[in-house]
């Protein structure tokens, strides 16, 4: 076992555990128009669908990283895998919109599990072999989580039309149980833990309320375009300061500001990635619904059409796992983002499909590129100790990004998507990548190609 620390037994249910949810996040895509038809929603109802999984993933993928230091990566895994299989249950039975934001809140925390958990995995077997950052691993991590977030417009689609949007919360029960099994025979026990103090206190709970209330407050107000409900903001205000205080004056907090100000590095790479995914969600929500609500095309075929940005995507990962540095990666993610939205911008509700596909196409290169490079990022970056709660508040970041682009695109698309409320969005795409670009440019935290072949911080 020394000598392959990283076999197929070890990664594969790792790799399966990782795939559910960018799956879930991006099947839901598809969905969305159908869903709304038979619930009578809009789009800024129905984007609570996108924002209920995001808000909570937010909070639980800090919270299970923080777990799986604490408890155990296999026990947090296999817990999580166990709250999936229950949400696949309710969605199938779900009767009205609200039941299913609720259904997509437990699949929110169920499938944070998996990343936290995977990172602490690989740096246990790490130490223990003497081996070093495991790139490969990671990259391999990565390519799962980046092809099945791309296919997910395409798999959600698929069984929309042939089995109704049910489908898309039933198939998560087959998927997480085979993934259980697999964890159980696979994966080595965890070691013993012993808990210094009770494990609410050691979860900081005041913290995950106040960081919850905040974001939950941002999004009401955003969300609700026909009437601001104002009295949102200073709810957010406050809690945001009150997780600032608390935050400073607690040893191990959730949100660890102390440790973001230490690490700038760090702390650059998370606000780059909430901004880099941002743009990427854009892409996977805004362009499926504008595919079915303003080309007139089904589920399926909105789903079809995302197929070339799902093979970029895949390729752009495995050599992203490859790449020795981190800037050039990211450099080239944001140039293509930019001719993306450059791309948007040429077609519209009377182009072909083939040509639609064509132009959203490109964007799956800064996601496969970006996906991995931030993960090898957040690795070298993070303080050894600290690793799981750090790739989880990773995942927040993103998550942020996830819910960013949700507000983004109700305040572009309205009530419904048209051709001029797409080229609203490829513009702030497009400026949005160019910031990235330029900041990227001149961040001089980022290391060398030759550092990262020696750093096993």
């Amino acid at each position: 076992m020394a000598s392959k620390p990283f076999g197929v037994r070890f990664l594969l249910p790792i790799a399966l555990g990782s795939c559910l949810n960018p799956i879930n996040s991006t099947m839901i895509a598809t969905a969305l128009v159908p869903i709304a038809t038979e619930f009578h929603a809009g789009v800024a109802e129905t984007g609570w669908l996108i924002a209920a999984l995001y808000l909570c993933c937010a909070v639980a993928q800090p919270t299970l990283g923080r777990l799986a230091d604490l408890l155990g990566a296999r026990r947090v895994y296999l817990a999580s895998l166990v709250l999936v299989m229950i949400a696949g249950v309710m969605g199938r039975i779900a009767p009205s919109l609200g039941w299913l934001v609720g259904v997509r809140v437990l699949l929110g925390i169920g499938t944070s599990g998996a990343y936290p958990s995977a990172m602490r995995l690989f740096r246990e077997r790490a130490d223990a072999t003497g081996s070093p950052p495991p790139r490969t691993a990671m990259g391999m991590l990565s390519l799962t989580g980046v092809a099945t977030a791309a296919v997910g417009p395409v798999l959600g689609g698929v069984l929309t039309g042939v089995f109704g949007w049910h489908a898309i919360f039933t198939v998560n029960m087959p998927l997480a149980l085979i993934t259980l099994l697999l964890a159980l025979a696979w994966i080595p026990k965890d070691p013993p833990r012993r808990a210094r103090r009770p494990l609410w206190q050691e979860l900081d709970v005041p913290g995950m309320l106040f960081f919850s209330g905040m974001l939950l407050a941002v999004m009401v107000f955003l969300l609700d375009i026909g009437h601001r409900l104002w009295m949102a903001l200073p709810v957010a205000a406050i809690s945001g300061a009150l997780l600032a205080w608390h935050s400073l004056r607690r040893v191990d907090p959730f949100i660890d500001l102390r440790m973001l100000a230490k690490h700038v590095p760090l702390s650059l790479t998370y606000v780059r990635a909430a901004v880099a995914f941002t743009v990427v969600y854009c892409v996977f929500y805004g362009f499926a619904q504008w595919v079915e609500g303003a080309g007139g095309y089904s589920s399926a075929q909105a789903g079809i059409a995302t197929v070339p940005l799902s093979l970029l995507a895949g390729i752009a990962s495995m050599a992203g796992a490859r790449t020795r540095g981190l800037r050039g990666p990211f450099l080239l993610a944001f140039a293509c983002s930019i001719a993306g939205a450059v791309a948007l911008l040429c077609i519209d509700a009377t182009s072909p499909l083939w040509m639609m596909a064509a132009a959203v196409a490109l964007f799956g290169i800064p996601q496969g590129l970006v996906s991995v490079t931030t993960q090898a990022a957040v690795y070298m970056q993070a303080p050894a100790e600290q690793l799981g709660a750090a790739s989880g508040l990773q995942r927040t970041f993103s998550y942020v990004g996830a819910m960013a682009a949700t507000v983004v695109i109700g305040i572009c698309y309205g009530h419904r998507p048209t051709d001029q409320s797409l080229h609203s969005l490829a513009i702030g795409m497009g400026v949005m990548s160019a910031l990235l670009l330029v900041a990227t440019l001149f961040d001089r935290t980022l290391p060398r190609a030759g550092a990262l072949s020696k750093a096993h911080p």
